[in-house]
């Protein structure tokens, strides 16, 4: 079941001890522009899964992160959001599967819910194998990526 959010309200997200972001909601308007971004369409189609994943991530961080608490410079004083700061944040590899986890997943698992969703190319139902057996005598079929 899917639920609606019809407050629209910004919400924090604790990443880690002492680090919150507050972030708009993930709507589809913010992930069309993501996709757009120039970051993303400068990705050579030689990109692997992992280089995407942090564009988007990063593409998506700055549409929708409004504000933040306990990010600083090297002197330890808060600095203001800014792009430059958002995508350092998120060079910063525990704060990145935070974000992934905690704000980009939730559209991503939705995106990939739709009608059917196909096989992953990894993870527990990578190589499963059909369960049922074939039908003698039947036609053969075209074959499956």
């Amino acid at each position: 079941m899917i639920r609606l959010n019809l407050t629209a309200a910004p919400a924090w997200l604790t990443l880690a001890p002492g680090l919150r972001l507050n972030v708009a909601p993930l709507t589809t308007a913010v992930m069309v522009s993501a996709r757009a971004d120039p970051a993303i369409e400068a990705l050579p189609d030689t990109a692997t899964q992992e280089e995407l994943a942090l564009a988007m991530a990063k593409a998506v961080a700055r549409r929708a992160v409004l504000d933040w608490e306990g990010v600083g410079d090297d002197a330890g004083d808060a600095v203001p959001v800014s792009p430059e700061g958002i995508d350092a944040l998120l060079e910063i590899w525990p704060v990145f599967e935070a974000f992934q986890t905690q704000y980009v997943a939730k559209g991503l698992i939705l995106d990939a819910e739709k009608n059917v969703s196909a096989p992953l190319p990894n993870g527990p139902s990578a190589g499963a194998t059909a369960t049922a057996r074939p039908v003698k005598g039947a036609a053969p079929t075209a074959p499956h990526d």
